[in-house]
């Protein structure tokens, strides 16, 4: 536990260090979801007020910028020699890549709490009771911590961290072609029957059925079965990367 908490506390600062990563992170978020509901909401119809529609799509988008900086934090450091560094002071080399997950879901929840308090400041008004609110909050956890392991296995794959960047954004496309922005009706049919099944649209769609208080049923356990699923996956996946990267 000391070593884990040593290099979750590093990662951390080599956040607070890189200040424009910061400021991006924390800041383009808001101005997307200020963007979609003052420039697009007007043309965009669906079931609910559109900021309480999209509020759950731009907190997703939040989680998929929060990847990009993980993946590029990783594989800095595997491409800086920062684990031989700790082998030589007898420290796993896998402690250093749960820091950078325990970081990056921490910098996640800071994202969040930012864009909830604009989108309350700007109309949102969820009527979800405070079950639902805590239910919403754990689906996001799970799908944040799913990612941000997909984010570091991104990481250990990806050769510099411009490569890693670059996969990660691919990564965080997934936002664009799902419910997050756009009910997923008004999308081509050819494209439907993809973005209501992927895991971005089904998170959405059960945090958005959370918060306002029209929870229950198939969504809400395909959200949580993907999430697992990714999480599962990609841990599986960076274990056997870091293991075959170690080796070469």
């Amino acid at each position: 536990m000391s070593e884990a908490n040593t290099l979750i506390v590093r990662a951390l600062r080599l956040t607070l260090r890189d200040t424009d990563s910061v400021i991006t992170a924390l800041a383009l978020p808001v101005l997307l979801m200020l963007m979609f509901v003052y420039l697009f909401g007007g043309a965009i119809h669906t079931p609910i007020s559109y900021v309480d529609y999209v509020v759950p799509g731009v907190l997703l988008v939040c989680v998929g910028f929060g990847a990009g900086t993980t993946a590029v934090s990783v594989s800095r450091d595997l491409a800086g020699g920062m684990i031989d560094r700790l082998r030589a002071i007898d420290v796993r080399g896998v402690t250093l890549i749960n820091g950078h997950v325990v970081a990056s879901v921490l910098r996640n929840l800071l994202s969040t709490a930012i864009v909830l308090v604009v989108a309350l400041a700007i109309g949102f008004r969820p009527h979800g009771d405070p079950a639902g609110w805590l239910a919403a909050l754990a689906v996001l956890v799970v799908y944040l911590i799913a990612l941000s392991w997909l984010a570091a296995a991104v990481g250990i794959l990806a050769r510099s961290p411009e490569a890693a960047q670059g996969i990660a954004f691919l990564v965080s496309f997934l936002a664009y072609p799902s419910s997050a922005f756009v009910p997923v009706r008004t999308m081509p049919g050819t494209l439907q029957g993809f973005a209501a099944n992927q895991p971005v649209s089904q998170v959405a769609d059960t945090m958005r059925a959370l918060l306002t208080g029209a929870a229950g049923g198939a969504p809400t356990w395909s959200a949580i079965a993907w999430s697992l699923g990714i999480a599962v996956g990609s841990i599986a996946l960076a274990a056997a990367l870091f293991r075959r990267r170690r080796i070469q």
